[in-house]
């Protein structure tokens, strides 16, 4: 371990004058997000960036923190989330801050605001307590041009409305185009249609993040569908939400790992993001890929491969309040039904109630994986991490996925180093959303910081209570600022919008 970082004094402290915000942190075991050995030294911000590191004194008027030997940080970087979807609501970002996330990447699984030129300013107008940056969406762009006749493929014309659409939101600071090839209206486009986006996304210089067309029954072909976008178009593909979601399935991690390995060494900018648990959370209507919700064989198949009536639990469901937080199983025995036929019922009740104007009618969390691919996984060097999660959302990994990477994969089962699992959530994921100026500890970079206890880090959010608040994360600034302080918010909101960083077009 080495105890001194030297030579990274690289600005000139005058550059930036001592304010209220101007900080030291001093005695801390810095892991720069790298990759490398922790060091012990202290950490200077001014203006909200850091300006020094190693081993400091204090200067005059700055405001200083004894870190204690605790672990410094750079703040995680969330490449996928959905709290972009809350933030008006939740501005303090108490699920994100609370396990030490500073920056979320929004616009995903082909769902974006639009135009996202005018959702940016309102978040500039009404600061959040983390960074936002975002993807433009498939979804949204199609549903934009073809409304209710959305299950069939593109016209050459209505591709080409989507075009400007995109090109429209890639210019007001879009990271890239994301899909949600499993999800209506996406699920019916034409892998041409996708690959013609792409192209449009590649000359723009932006990245292509997905989740696939299938993770499940046609896995193997939604990857082989992302590695052509990446080869074809040449821009950065990641696939969202990694997972082998499926009995036949399981157990082929190191499968999926030796395919993607094979696409880098063609030259395919290709990686992923992973969160760390066995269970996801979408709708019913995922589970019937073909959209025939009387298809009792698809029905059979969901509840004996894709999951089973335990493992599938009911997030909520508006025409039966009731039923929320209960399986299928419990259902099932309700209604008197065997569970694909509970499950067909379902999905009717909760088609009539959107035909009748209900939004978000039914939401499930379905255990479809296994912890040794989530393990393999989570090793793989080009995979980042993200939470997939929501501010007030019915899944515990909004509250609780990067202190359960620390607690359980790190501490507990030793899967990852502690440096290893920092990198995947610091630097890792900045390389992998195209931020350069965040996630690593380094002059010059912005000061987005975790400080928390390795020995004591972990989650405490789970399906039965899906926000409670994760233990050992103690201090997190953004940009300088503190927002959250031993297990509270500070009600500060000093988070900023990213845009697209400029890069050569491709």
């Amino acid at each position: 371990m080495r105890l001194l970082f030297a030579g990274l004094a690289l600005l000139p402290l005058v550059a930036f004058p001592l304010g209220a915000q101007d900080l030291l942190v001093r005695d801390a075991l810095i892991y720069d997000g790298n990759g490398g050995d922790p060091f012990r030294g202290a950490v200077r911000v001014r203006g909200g960036v850091v300006v020094e590191v190693g081993l400091l004194q204090a200067a005059a008027g700055e405001t200083v923190f004894d870190a204690r030997g605790l672990a410094l940080a750079p703040g995680f970087i969330d490449t996928h989330s959905h709290a972009d979807d809350d933030l008006a609501d939740h501005p303090d970002a108490l699920g994100a801050v609370s396990q030490g996330i500073t920056t979320i990447i929004g616009g995903q699984d082909g769902s974006s605001a639009f135009p996202l030129q005018r959702f940016m300013a309102e978040r500039e107008a009404a600061p959040a307590a983390i960074n936002l940056a975002m993807y433009a969406g498939h979804n949204t762009i199609r549903d934009i041009i073809l409304g209710r006749d959305f299950r069939r493929p593109a016209t050459a014309e209505e591709v080409g409305r989507m075009r400007v659409l995109l090109r429209q939101e890639l210019a007001a600071g879009a990271l890239g185009l994301s899909t949600g090839l499993e999800y209506d209206p996406g699920i019916f486009s034409d892998p041409s249609e996708v690959l013609e986006l792409a192209r449009v996304t590649a000359a723009a210089g932006g990245r292509y993040i997905s989740h696939v067309r299938s993770e499940d029954r046609r896995f193997w072909d939604a990857i082989e569908e992302i590695i052509t976008i990446g080869r074809v178009a040449k821009l950065p593909v990641q696939v969202s939400h990694t997972k082998l979601a499926m009995r036949s399935l399981w157990g082929m991690a190191d499968s999926l790992i030796a395919r993607l390995d094979a696409a880098r060494r063609e030259g395919i900018d290709i990686t992923g993001d992973i969160y760390p648990y066995t269970y996801w959370h979408s709708t019913l209507t995922v589970l019937f890929p073909d959209r025939d919700y009387q298809d009792r064989a698809a029905a059979t198949f969901a509840v004996t491969e894709v999951s089973t009536p335990e493992g599938l639990l009911l997030g909520r469901y508006a025409p039966t309040p009731s039923f929320a937080g209960r399986t299928l199983a419990d259902v099932a025995r309700e209604l008197g039904l065997p569970p694909a036929d509970a499950l067909i019922e379902l999905i009717r009740r909760a088609e009539q109630a959107r035909a009748e104007g209900v939004e978000n009618a039914e939401s499930v969390i379905g255990t479809s994986m296994v912890e040794p691919d989530i393990e393999r996984l989570l090793q793989w060097p080009h995979m980042n991490l993200c939470t997939d999660g929501a501010l007030a959302g019915r899944h515990p990994r909004g509250f609780g996925s990067y202190p359960r990477v620390l607690g359980h994969y790190v501490r507990e089962r030793g899967v990852l180093t502690l440096a290893q699992a920092i990198h995947r959530s610091t630097a890792l994921a900045a390389d992998h959303v195209g931020l350069s100026k965040r996630g690593r500890i380094a002059p010059g970079q912005a000061a987005d910081l975790v400080l928390f206890d390795p020995a004591a880090v972990r989650d405490r959010a789970t399906p039965a209570d899906p926000q409670a608040v994760s233990v050992g994360i103690a201090r997190v600034w953004v940009n300088g600022v503190e927002v959250f302080r031993e297990g509270a918010v500070t009600g500060a909101h000093p988070g900023r919008v990213l845009r697209r960083e400029p890069g050569p077009a491709r």
